[in-house]
């Protein structure tokens, strides 16, 4: 999207995302945890009450690993959650939290064969990237898969945040604030 929004306007958008998808998880009854690879992202995250720990390496696989550690030493499940879904409902995201609740793990897949979300307990093999679902499946085989409109409508590109802005639960994308 560098081409079509300038960097404050992603920056911008990107906060939004994070801290709706944030206070989403937290109605959900989750503990939303931030990794951050950048210092001013993790002081804003604690700003908006939320934990924030270092992301390792600066890339999703380590990220993830990361928040999956965090909880696990916490003895706690956890769930990888992105947060460019603009579309998420609560009801959505409730069905993600029940089947890690009950013990087991899930699974969501994006439109274009990503990984939206995915959850339980213990240690996880990360493999995002192209073509996420299939390899995280593949690794994860008792995942319980979920789908949802919330869930498959990631942005990825300025095609799908126009896309999501049309969608009535994307509303909220055309308030400036």
């Amino acid at each position: 999207m560098a081409t079509e929004l300038s960097p404050e306007t992603r920056s911008h958008l990107s906060r939004r995302f994070a801290e709706r998808t944030a206070q989403l998880a937290a109605e959900a009854g989750m503990v939303p945890v931030m990794v951050a690879g950048d210092a001013e992202v993790a002081g804003w995250a604690l700003e908006l009450g939320f934990p924030s720990i270092p992301d390792p390496d600066n890339t999703l696989n380590g990220a993830a690993a990361a928040g999956a550690r965090w909880a696990t030493v916490a003895s706690s499940s956890w769930i990888v959650l992105h947060s460019d879904l603009p579309l998420l409902t609560r009801p959505e995201l409730d069905q993600v939290v029940a089947v890690v609740s009950g013990g087991g793990w899930v699974i969501a897949p994006s439109a274009d064969g990503g990984t939206s979300a995915l959850g339980g307990r213990g240690e996880a093999r990360f493999a995002y990237g192209r073509g996420s679902f299939r390899r995280h499946l593949g690794r994860h085989p008792q995942c319980q898969v979920v789908t949802s409109p919330g869930l498959l409508h990631d942005i990825d590109s300025f095609a799908d945040l126009e896309s999501a802005r049309r969608h009535p639960h994307g509303a909220w994308l055309s308030d400036p604030e």
